[in-house]
């Protein structure tokens, strides 16, 4: 009996040697035959591989493809000093001789699930991803451990297949669907019909696309996470169930023209009949692995705050998935009890997760690097939860992060006594292709069972993403660690030049103080130039030079600002002049520099979304979708614009330089009037033109024009000493202005 119970159980314990190869030869074609896969069993209830050379292969263990794909990338990373982000996928070349693993590595994760997406990554990075750059991001979430990715792209299939069935038109399911670049919030309930009309042909793109993803992510030993019904109907609903008990949900007040929708009430008898539909045709398109995600009121209050009411909601949306899938286990966004604190108290908290059985709800605690619920709600009172890091919002493109808290954080939750069940880590950020040493770190918290050594890992990052040891380039890190790594204000830091202008020093959704002096950032570009001799072919150097000197200008147009601000406010036109010259010329600079880059290319967001199109209407719709989501962000009322806010060649000179060019006609117009500025009437005025701006079609290139690291180096020379000049200036100013201060106090 005992032989037999060891042979059930390692039959179960399979290995697709086939998908692990394959992979292998994706990422390192030159030398995949040097690798050889085998599998190992689970370290009690832990996965794990192991690494060891073997004659001259490189043998990679695992328990399960995901395991031996880490197994991968910890070689690469620690011993070929090769290191493979989201979007620098080939940043050297890999040795020719592969270096051998003189001990046997072996390590096994403390966590049992390793989450990533947020629902807003599915349109802010990937609304015109194809396979290509789906297939990339799979095999870097397996080689950097995830087995637990939200899975949301080909949804609309699913939802219009059901609706369809129940007997709604065309017609109206037109206003249902949103438009390519704003999937998301329909999908969580937020709006309707915005950027629409989709088509059946994007739909049926979509949904191959999605059976390729999940069958890529399931290949490679992952459980993708498939949405559930949580109620959002068409507007017409009532006209086919005229009994039908409906609430109407409002998300916030920044897009009121359609920033709501219709939500059938879970105790309605339609919702369990309708959630029981949904499942089924999902199923019957996708599979699944019997994770669902649901969240009924995403920054949405909820119609009342009884916790009656809560359970209820609880108990028919788990329902809803249990009576199609008796193996449901709801992931649920714990993104509303850091959004709505003030009604997710204790009482309602427990109303809605102790609906749920204890094993069948996972909550992701999803800002717990700056707010985590844990701590304040008794590790979700029971429930099963993960610690993620969100960090970005919008997919702003702005430097910064809290790496000593990343290195430590999970894994004092982890080892915490009040942590409950904690079983995971993961990443929920909004976008992606941003800060990539943020999120390395990150991931290289999954395979520890202690908190990260930060100096010697900011060291070993260095060597890894350039190739080779540099010296300067080292010091480079360390400035970063130092300054723009070393804290996150809550909505991230930017520059005032992506804001609509405005003499002072942050206009909405752009908030442009820093937790560093920006001065002590400017070390870390002359080390990066310094490097540059030796490491300037390598293609995470080029991208980090850019990214850095990109942040040294940015901080730079902030200080130039409040120049041209005080000079206008004391009447010195003179020098008005001079400043908002050098603050126009700033951002031309940042764009020629930027342009350097593939990843920073306004162009290619939009190219790749017309590409989408089948026909010019359609290409010109989602050109609007792609153009919008990154400025006013919905119509010219929107109260989030500015929000996904792009520091892009394209963008800044094609969209926030002018927005410039015409506060400063105003200004000017309204000084030789004689009268003040209304910034209330500008804002009136200008918001008409950036809603013709969207609407426009003018091109602009996906193609990187120009030589990073030598015009990296022709700004320093223009701006290096002019900003250590000013940074100067101002702290003496500063020095002044507090001794006076002090000496008032004496006196």
């Amino acid at each position: 009996m005992l032989s037999c119970a060891l042979v059930t159980a390692f039959a179960a314990d399979t290995l697709n040697k086939n998908a692990c190869y394959a992979l292998i030869n994706r990422i390192t074609p030159k030398h995949a035959a040097r690798f050889e896969v085998a599998f190992i069993p689970k370290d009690g209830a832990k996965d794990v591989f192991e690494l060891e050379s073997a004659g001259q292969k490189i043998v990679l263990r695992g328990n399960n493809e995901t395991s031996v794909a880490s197994a991968l990338n910890y070689y690469l990373k620690n011993y070929a000093h090769y290191d493979i982000g989201w979007n620098t996928a080939e940043v050297h070349d890999i040795p020719d001789v592969l270096p051998l693993v003189p001990n046997i590595i072996r390590k096994a994760t403390p966590y049992k699930y390793r989450y990533n997406f947020n629902y807003c990554t599915f349109n802010y990075t990937a609304s015109w991803w194809d396979w290509d750059r789906w297939q990339r991001a799979i095999d870097w979430m397996a080689m950097n451990g995830i087995n637990m990715p939200l899975a949301l792209t080909g949804q609309n299939s699913v939802w219009y297949n059901v609706y369809k069935g129940l007997g709604f038109t065309d017609r109206e399911l037109e206003g249902f669907f949103t438009g390519p670049a704003y999937f998301n919030w329909f999908w969580m309930g937020n709006l309707d019909g915005w950027g629409g009309p989709l088509s059946q042909s994007f739909m049926k793109k979509h949904e191959a696309l999605q059976k390729q993803i999940l069958a890529r992510e399931r290949e490679l030993g992952m459980t993708p996470i498939l949405p559930a019904f949580t109620g959002h109907v068409p507007r017409s609903f009532k006209d086919h169930y005229p009994n039908a008990k409906l609430f109407k949900t409002t998300w916030g007040d920044d897009f009121p023209s359609v920033a709501f929708s219709s939500m059938l009430d879970p105790n309605d008898p339609t919702f369990t009949v309708i959630g029981k539909k949904f499942m089924e045709e999902q199923n019957r398109i996708y599979g699944t692995n019997h994770f669902y995600s649901a969240d009924t009121f995403n920054e949405m209050m909820p119609p009342s705050n009884d916790s009656t009411f809560l359970d209820q909601v609880g108990k028919k949306i788990y329902q809803s998935m249990a009576s199609n899938d008796t193996a449901a286990t709801w992931v649920m966004q714990g993104w509303m009890f850091s959004y709505s604190p003030d009604f997710w108290k204790p009482t309602q908290m427990k109303g809605l997760l102790n609906s749920v059985p204890a094993d069948k709800l996972i909550v992701l605690d999803l800002w717990g690097e700056i707010i985590p619920q844990w701590k304040e709600n008794e590790a979700f009172y029971g429930k099963q939860w993960i610690w993620c890091m969100l960090h970005n919002f919008g997919g702003t493109n702005s430097l910064y992060g809290d790496m000593a808290h990343i290195a430590n954080d999970p894994n004092l939750a982890l080892h915490d006594p009040g942590s409950g069940r904690m079983q995971g880590i993961g990443l929920t950020m909004e976008a992606i292709d941003q800060n990539p040493a943020i999120y390395a770190l990150m991931l290289d918290n999954i395979w520890e069972d202690k908190p990260i050594d930060l100096d010697n890992w900011v060291k070993e990052y260095a060597h890894r993403r350039y190739g080779q040891n540099n010296a300067d380039a080292e010091s480079a890190w360390s400035v970063l660690k130092n300054t723009v790594y070393s804290g996150q204000p809550w909505w991230g830091t930017a520059s005032i030049i992506t804001g609509r202008p405005t003499f002072e020093k942050e206009a909405k959704w752009t908030h442009t103080e820093l937790h560093y002096k920006p001065a002590n950032l400017l070390p870390a570009w002359e080390k990066l130039l310094a490097a540059s001799s030796q490491l300037k072919n390598n293609d995470g150097f080029q991208y980090d030079l850019v990214d850095i000197s990109r942040q040294v200008m940015a901080n730079y147009a902030n200080h130039v600002q409040q120049q041209f601000a005080a000079s206008y406010r004391r009447g010195d036109m003179a020098s008005y002049k001079k400043q908002t010259a050098l603050f126009l010329t700033l951002i031309d600079d940042m764009d020629k520099l930027l342009a350097t880059r593939k990843d920073f290319l306004l162009g290619k967001w939009l190219n790749d979304a017309k590409s989408y199109g089948d026909d010019q209407d359609e290409k010109q719709l989602f050109e609007k979708n792609a153009r919008d989501l990154v400025s006013l962000w919905g119509d010219k009322d929107c109260g989030i614009h500015d929000y996904a806010y792009k520091q892009w060649a394209g963008m800044l000179k094609g969209y926030y330089k002018h927005r410039w060019i015409q506060f400063f006609s105003y200004v000017d117009k309204q000084t030789s009037l004689h009268k003040k500025i209304d910034q209330k009437q500008f804002e009136e005025n200008i918001k008409n033109w950036e809603w013709s701006w969207v609407n426009s079609h003018e091109d602009y290139s996906s193609t990187a024009v120009g030589d990073s690291v030598k015009t990296a180096g022709e700004m320093y020379v223009k701006y290096g000493m002019m900003i250590k000049t000013a940074y100067a200036a101002r702290a003496k100013s500063t020095s002044k202005s507090l001794k006076k201060i002090r000496k008032n106090k004496v006196n």
